[in-house]
């Protein structure tokens, strides 16, 4: 083992970086129960909020203590991402198998970027500027990448990539693979049944949403329409419109949830 990576590794599992990585994750999570409530006002009808988590840093910006409540969960997203970086680079060590081993770690990476970006967005929201409109900058980047010679391969591919990302999450969730990453024998008596249940609807959930973003970005590809590409604001949004939209965002709704959930445990029991 090289220095820098025996350096990575004991700052890993420094008590401060597990504990901060930790707590992280617990807003992780929030953001995602927020992000069903707001789901669920899709499903009702009644929603004017941007239906990610962008969105849901807005309903937190609404509280009370809003600008407090989101430079903490700005701290806690980049403690988050800092862990999920060390994942990327020096974690899972109980993975026998390389290549599975390997995207364990790609997808602990994507998770780190994911938490700077939000963490960003949060200060953002904290300083009264808003995070922006995630589907409007999605349908603007779309546009440029299609005007690129070879624009409409390169947005296919970009689509063919979130379905396989989809496909990878709902087989975590129905084949309950995210247990491996848990260690059950932490959780408190009593609840592991019900972490095992809520993390399969959280990842099959999670992944039908991807699905959706993804077939958007495929027609846009096809078409070459950036109006009909856009995040999951406008997945959901348009999933609405649809006569079976109501029942599939209900499912959506419902794993956001588990999801979040699945992180307050993923906080307290993760290898």
């Amino acid at each position: 083992m090289g220095t820098a990576q025996r350096t990575a590794r004991e700052v890993n599992e420094n008590p401060v970086v597990q504990v901060a990585g930790r707590v992280g994750m617990v807003f992780y999570g929030i953001l995602y129960v927020v992000l069903a409530f707001i789901t669920a006002q899709v499903v009702l009808g009644d929603s004017g909020e941007q239906a990610d988590q962008k969105g849901a840093l807005g309903q937190i910006a609404e509280t009370s203590f809003g600008p407090f409540l989101l430079w903490v969960t700005a701290i806690g997203l980049f403690a988050f991402a800092l862990w999920q970086l060390l994942e990327a680079a020096i974690g899972y060590t109980w993975i026998p198998k390389e290549r599975k081993r390997l995207g364990k770690r790609i997808g602990a990476a994507s998770r780190a970027i994911t938490g700077v970006l939000l963490a960003l967005a949060a200060i953002k929201y904290a300083k009264g500027a808003g995070g922006g409109d995630s589907s409007a900058q999605q349908k603007e980047l779309t546009a440029v990448v299609l005007g690129w010679p070879g624009g409409q391969f390169i947005v296919g591919a970009v689509a063919i990539g979130v379905l396989v990302i989809a496909f990878v999450v709902i087989r975590k969730g129905v084949k309950k693979s995210f247990e491996e990453d848990l260690n059950m024998g932490e959780l408190p008596n009593g609840t592991r049944k019900f972490v095992e249940r809520t993390g399969r609807i959280g990842w099959i959930g999670k992944g039908l949403a991807y699905a959706i973003i993804g077939l958007l970005v495929g027609i846009a590809a096809i078409n070459a329409d950036p109006e009909q590409s856009g995040g999951l604001d406008k997945a959901l949004h348009a999933l609405a419109a649809e006569p079976y939209g109501v029942f599939l965002l209900a499912v959506i709704a419902l794993g956001f949830l588990g999801f979040g959930i699945y992180c307050f445990a993923a906080a307290r029991s993760h290898k």
